[in-house]
């Protein structure tokens, strides 16, 4: 289950976002607990979205202003979150865990209706810093749901394409997983036995699904995550 998991994933982070959603139950439901499942999962869903993020490389390279500041603001608040993680109780974690996909699928959902049209000049204000380090703590505690709610901050920027502000999101997804791993292997809580293989078909799911659907609309991937955080979020309260 966490293999095939993973490939959908990894073609769901490289399209809009959301592939956690699958990748995270799936390894708590094969028996990894909580936190270890978060770590491991983030560790498998960073080598994954390394493919969408070079799909998408040629939509990114032209704001690499933009990048970098949000790059830095990531790095600092990934290694916080993670760190935050490591001091949770499990069983407060195990809570949390349907409010925080429900938290980030009610975002994602209602995003569009937030931004403002693009008007082809890319630019970021003072308080997307501040909301991009507050995902980037919340992605190094929680990876579900990172690349939704980066979706909606930078909804806001005035990039000129979908597919750059996807590529952007991809990007800054490797940078808080990436970073977000330096606690947890110190820590040594990521359960390798599940994280190398899924990393191997996720990596092949990200580079496939960018590839292979970067014209698929954007609307048909939005309803599609929608409907998996839903009964993602739906399973867990029951639990």
């Amino acid at each position: 289950m966490p293999l095939g998991a993973a490939f959908i994933a990894g073609a769901m982070n490289s399209i809009a976002g959301g592939g956690s959603f699958l990748s995270f139950p799936a390894l708590i439901l094969a028996g990894v607990p909580a936190i270890p499942a978060n770590a491991t999962n983030s560790a498998a869903m960073w080598v994954g979205t390394w493919g969408g993020a070079r799909a998408y490389w040629g939509d990114v390279a032209p704001h690499k202003r933009m990048l970098t500041s949000f790059f830095l603001i990531s790095v600092v608040g990934s290694i916080l979150g993670a760190s935050l993680l490591l001091i949770t109780p499990p069983s407060a974690f195990e809570r949390l865990i349907p409010w925080l996909l429900l938290f980030a699928t009610v975002v994602f959902a209602a995003s569009p209706y937030l931004a403002k049209p693009h008007d082809g000049h890319p630019e970021h204000q003072s308080w997307q810093y501040v909301a991009q380090f507050a995902v980037a703590v919340y992605g190094g505690y929680f990876t579900a749901g990172i690349g939704i709610l980066m979706l909606a901050i930078l909804a806001f920027s005035g990039l000129p394409t979908f597919n750059a502000t996807n590529g952007m999101k991809n990007v800054l997804s490797v940078t808080i997983n990436g970073f977000s791993l330096v606690p947890f292997l110190i820590a040594r809580v990521i359960d390798w036995r599940y994280a190398i293989p899924m990393a191997v078909v996720a990596l092949v799911g990200g580079y496939l699904g960018a590839k292979l659907f970067r014209l698929v609309p954007a609307y048909v991937a939005r309803g599609v995550i929608i409907a998996i955080g839903a009964v993602m979020t739906i399973v867990f309260f029951l639990r």
